[in-house]
């Protein structure tokens, strides 16, 4: 299991609710093709679980 987690905004959030919106800036994506690495803990999981429909994952 890879201790870090490459997450890319793929899609635009302006038809997602409010709280979709939040998480995606949360996590550190601002704009489409944005990508960055978080640690693949419980929390960053559960983040990106609530908008898997937004963003693409991959193991860093």
């Amino acid at each position: 299991m890879a201790d870090k987690v490459k997450v890319t905004l793929v899609k635009s959030t302006i038809g997602a609710i409010p709280k979709q919106r939040a998480t995606v800036e949360a996590l550190g994506l601002k704009k489409i093709g944005k990508t960055v690495e978080l640690p693949n803990n419980d929390a960053t999981k559960g983040m990106i679980w609530h908008v898997r429909h937004l963003v693409k994952v991959e193991e860093a």
